[in-house]
């Protein structure tokens, strides 16, 4: 052993297993299955709030005149005859009171009657949100968006201040009880106020398991675990599709879609502390606990000799950490969000990366709202627009380590935006086949976000990469919260909606063309690197659609030294490609090794993953 070496909880992880029995049993048991609730509640929405066919109620002494119901709608309220189909005014009627001019058309006096033939439960009919009100719906879907903006920073906070765990049982509780609260909201301002409520643990819930998992394998397995994370998420929207088609009221949805997560609090038993949060705490003896269990259950000696020198280096961190909060800073050594404007190249890189992450995140969201109203049956539409995203997972995953992340980012936003667009070519009986140009956009856009983050994170210097990511996620999610109010467009024009989000895709994936690509690259680690790191970008590089191999591999080391905001890149070190044959390695972990830095999550020194930037 080299005494010289320093030593980090990565290098502890090759003794006691990267990805043995015990991270399988905790990723595939426990991690993974916390994205099934929140993609229920992050979509379940949809389907309580259902339009059926409507019309102005009649008035309560109709009985008293031997009028039916149908005979009174033919006689007071407006119509329309179009291709020999009656077609009634939903929300307008004739005013025959004494007073009225005439047959004066009003606005509905006694309330509105629907039709429960095929939509029978909805907030839409609780609530009466029709006509005036038909944009309320739209409002209680733009407040959870709003909600996960401010909860994944809340809970970002908690996680670093109280711990993962302690976050995650905390996250879980308050939506749970977000979710029953809805069933019993008596009125819709009430029933938005718990979707806000259920909206403050998205995308939290799955985060914090994720980083437990993130925190606890090794380097190499980091980019599976990203994907592996992605496609429960859509497992968990394919899940929902079912269960919306099964339970049409929407009360009993939100129970069926909340209680049978109350057995995840089994995973109190289970589920451990992140052992990079207890070092970075101190707690030491909890940590060599945790580590024992995992050697155990992987069939591992665990060294003992390496934990006081890891002990001795994380509360070296501590203290330094301390002094660099406390001493006094030289202006032009403070890194902030202005770094990354200070200069040409990198203001035009953050200016980039920012309004491609927020086309990416926007359209992204914006195609999965959409998924219900296209095709013919909402809940197969649905199903099938959560199902293409599986492929392109795992096409972006076989591919942005050998083509790179530049092109293949922007050709799938530009594809995806061209099929959005194309929609609009389509005749309004042309369902099936406008389904499938949806279908295409979705695919693509979806697989793009799996680039985009990496490419993003390799992007910002290492100073500045949390703060970087951290900025462009929160403007580009800014998105969320306008995005419902653009698909509301489609109660006119179904293909309206379809087409901005298009153009916008479009536009994103055209300007990253800019961004220079990071693979096969030294990454820049300084903000002088940064700043020189793509700024001869010309039309040579613009057009390279693959790029070329380095002589050596890329290493992404913890940089020596401390910088001002305590902020450094994953310890990755093992970069060989899919390609290359692993001697003396199981073929699943030539599955799963990538050219690596495809995850850049910003860490502290203590090696902690940043939660609040991670949205």
């Amino acid at each position: 052993m080299d005494e010289k070496k320093t030593w980090d909880f990565d290098d502890l992880l090759p003794f006691v297993g990267e990805f043995g029995r015990y991270q399988k049993l905790l990723v595939w048991l426990v991690c993974l299955p916390a994205c099934i609730p929140c993609g229920f509640h992050a979509f379940n929405q949809l389907f309580m709030a259902n339009v059926p066919d409507h019309w102005c109620k009649s008035p309560p002494d109709v009985d008293s005149q031997n009028w039916t119901s149908s005979e009174w709608k033919m006689a007071n309220i407006p119509y329309t005859v179009h291709d020999g189909v009656m077609e009634f005014s939903k929300c307008t009627m004739y005013n025959f009171t004494e007073s009225a001019d005439g047959n004066n058309v009003t606005e509905c006096l006694y309330g509105w009657e629907f039709d429960k033939s095929i939509i029978s439960s909805s907030i839409v009919i609780d609530f009466e949100l029709v006509c005036t009100r038909n944009l309320y719906p739209t409002i209680g879907l733009s407040l959870l968006n709003v909600g996960g903006i401010i909860g994944v920073y809340i809970f970002g906070v908690i996680s670093d201040r109280v711990g993962r765990k302690t976050s995650f049982f905390l996250c879980l509780s308050v939506e749970l009880a977000g979710g029953i609260l809805t069933a019993l909201a008596p009125n819709f301002w009430l029933w938005a106020a718990c979707r806000f409520m259920v909206g403050i643990t998205i995308p939290a819930i799955y985060q914090i398991p994720f980083i437990i998992a993130l925190e606890l394998v090794g380097p190499t397995y980091r980019t599976f675990i990203t994907v592996m994370t992605c496609l429960f998420y859509t497992m968990g929207m394919l899940l929902l599709s079912g269960v919306a088609y099964v339970v049409r009221d929407w009360t009993h949805l939100c129970y069926a879609t909340t209680l049978p997560f109350l057995v995840f609090f089994i995973y109190l038993v289970y589920l451990p502390e992140s052992p990079r949060w207890l070092m970075s705490q101190g707690r030491f003896a909890e940590v060599k606990a945790i580590m024992k269990t995992c050697a155990k259950i992987n069939g591992k000696e665990f060294p003992e000799h390496l934990l006081p020198q890891l002990e001795r280096k994380m509360t070296e961190n501590r203290n330094s950490s301390l002094t660099r909060k406390t001493a006094p800073k030289e202006p032009h050594k403070v890194v902030g969000v202005t770094s990354l404007f200070r200069t040409p190249n990198m203001r035009l890189k953050t200016i980039l990366i920012t309004f491609n992450w927020f086309a990416n995140n926007t359209v992204y969201v914006g195609l999965s709202y959409y998924g219900p109203v296209m095709g013919s049956d909402e809940y197969f539409s649905f199903f099938l627009s959560g199902l293409v995203e599986i492929p392109g997972y795992l096409f972006c995953w076989a591919v942005m380590d050998r083509w790179g992340r530049r092109w293949p980012l922007c050709m799938l936003m530009v594809v995806g935006g061209l099929f959005c667009v194309a929609t609009v070519l389509m005749p309004a009986e042309a369902v099936n086949e406008t389904l499938i140009l949806y279908l295409i956009a979705k695919f693509a856009i979806a697989a793009s976000f799996l680039i985009l983050y990496p490419f993003a994170g390799e992007l910002y210097p290492t100073e500045v990469r949390g703060i970087g990511i951290g900025f462009t996620a929160y403007l580009g999610g800014l998105g969320l919260a306008v995005i419902p109010f653009v698909n509301y467009l489609g109660s006119e024009m179904l293909v309206l909606p379809l087409v901005v989000m298009g153009i916008i895709s479009a536009i994103g994936g055209v300007v990253g063309l800019r961004l220079p690509e990071t693979l096969h690259k030294k990454l820049p680690q300084t903000m002088e690197e940064g700043e020189e790191f793509g700024k001869d970008f010309g039309m040579r590089d613009c057009l390279q659609c693959i790029p070329d191999k380095a002589d050596e591999s890329i290493e992404m080391h913890e940089i020596s030294g401390p910088v001002d905001n305590e902020e450094t890149p994953l310890r990755v070190e093992n970069t060989t490609p899919l390609s290359t044959p692993l001697a003396n390695r199981k073929s699943m972990r030539k599955l799963l090794v990538h050219q690596m830095s495809s995850l850049e999550l910003p860490v502290d020194k203590s090696g902690l993953v940043k939660l609040h930037y991670w949205y």
